[in-house]
This record gives C-alpha cells, sequence and structure tokens, in this order.
C-alpha cells in the first residue's frame, strides 16, 4: 500500500555501521529505516558512494530523510551539491550525525574540500563535544555552511558503536523533526501536511537498500 510516510535511508562512514552502532539498531527497530550499500567500506570511492545514493534515493517509491554518520555526511553534501534543485523534490530532510574534519583525518582525502553549498532541503548536523574527528568550532561551521541546525550533545566521541548510544532517543527526536516536515527547526519555520505514520509491525521486505546490477 502507498504511503506518504518517508523511507528513511541510513549511510553510514568509513567501515561501515556493526552491530552496536545506533544506525543498524534504528534498522532492526524502526519499520521506516533501510541501510544504503555503499560498497567500498575500507576504502571508500566518493563517485561510488555519490552512485548508490543517487540510486538508493531515486528507487525509494517515496520522500526519503538522510540519516547520515560520519563521512556518509559528506557522501551527502556532495550528492545534493551536484544534483541541486532534483535533490531537493525527493529528499524530505536529512540527519548528519558526526561530520569528520578532513584536516584531521588524512584518509579523506577523497571527499576534500567538504562542499559549502547550501543544502537544498530541511537539516540537522549533530555533533560530539569530544569527537576526535572534529573540533565543536569546526562542526558548528560546517552546519552554517549547509544552513543547517546545529546539535552538540555531551561528551560521546565520534558518536558510533564505541559510544555505547544504543537507540539513541534524542537522534530518533530529531529523526522525527525531519519526518515531520521542519516544525521546530530554526531555519526551517514551516510545516508540511504530517504524513501519516505506517503500522510499526509491518518489516520492510529490504532492510539493505542495494545498487541495481
Amino acid at each position: 500500500m502507498a504511503t506518504d510516510w518517508p523511507l528513511c535511508l541510513t549511510i553510514p562512514g568509513i567501515d561501515n555501521s556493526g552491530r552496536g552502532h545506533w544506525q543498524t539498531i534504528w534498522e532492526r527497530d524502526r519499520p521506516d529505516c533501510a541501510r544504503v550499500d555503499l560498497g567500498c567500506w575500507d576504502a571508500p570511492i566518493r563517485n561510488v558512494w555519490l552512485s548508490r545514493i543517487d540510486q538508493a534515493v531515486s528507487g525509494a517509491g517515496r520522500p526519503v530523510v538522510l540519516v547520515a554518520h560520519g563521512l556518509g555526511c559528506h557522501a551527502v553534501a556532495w550528492w545534493a551539491a551536484l544534483l541541486g534543485k532534483s535533490a531537493a523534490r525527493r529528499v524530505r530532510g536529512a540527519l548528519l550525525v558526526a561530520p569528520p574534519d578532513p584536516s584531521r583525518n588524512p584518509g579523506l582525502a577523497d571527499f576534500a574540500p567538504v562542499p559549502t553549498a547550501m543544502l537544498p532541503f530541511p537539516s540537522i548536523v549533530v555533533a560530539g563535544r569530544d569527537d576526535p574527528a572534529a573540533s565543536p568550532g569546526w562542526s558548528r561551521e560546517i552546519a552554517g555552511e549547509w544552513v543547517s541546525d546545529f546539535v552538540e550533545t555531551g561528551e560521546a566521541g565520534h558518536l558510533n558503536a564505541r559510544s555505547r548510544m544504543g537507540q539513541w532517543a534524542e537522534g530518533q527526536r530529531l529523526l522525527d523533526l525531519l519526518i515531520d516536515g521542519g516544525p521546530g527547526l530554526s531555519r526551517y519555520p514551516y510545516r508540511r501536511e504530517r504524513p501519516v505514520r505506517p503500522v510499526r509491525t509491518v518489516r520492510p521486505s529490504l532492510r539493505v537498500v542495494a545498487p541495481s546490477r
């Protein structure tokens, strides 16, 4: 049955997100979450990642919310910069968690420099106060470049599996804020018509969104 409830596409960072990662837990517990299979996880290729994000968004058949972590945030920013208004028509919003500062991570050269264009959809950047991959100042600055709302968490490191965030209730609250269409987001004060939430007992038939062959 058709639904206007968006599909939440999780986009991990380098090395993928393992069993204890909040992205994996959301995919397990939420019927509206599915992972994008980016491939080449240990040695990311930017064009491959962007292509697979585009395929996943195009194949969703309904609006999407992008839920990225780490290097996945930069992949979203690059994809949005290339697609522009086309991306805006297909994406309801993006939750961008712990984007890394390339100056602290030389291995991310293929994704540098970080795009600084305003994202064409509502977005929230979340960063830890003690993230070894980026300082709070840098995270706030890139959020400003993307015209994203900014949320600083406590001392939780890179906000990954090592942070032991479990279901991460605060992150799910931010995700639901984006799903609802922007109410409460400082730069997007409008409110779209609230989508109809699907029955939570219905599981998605596909847990991982893989590229077409």
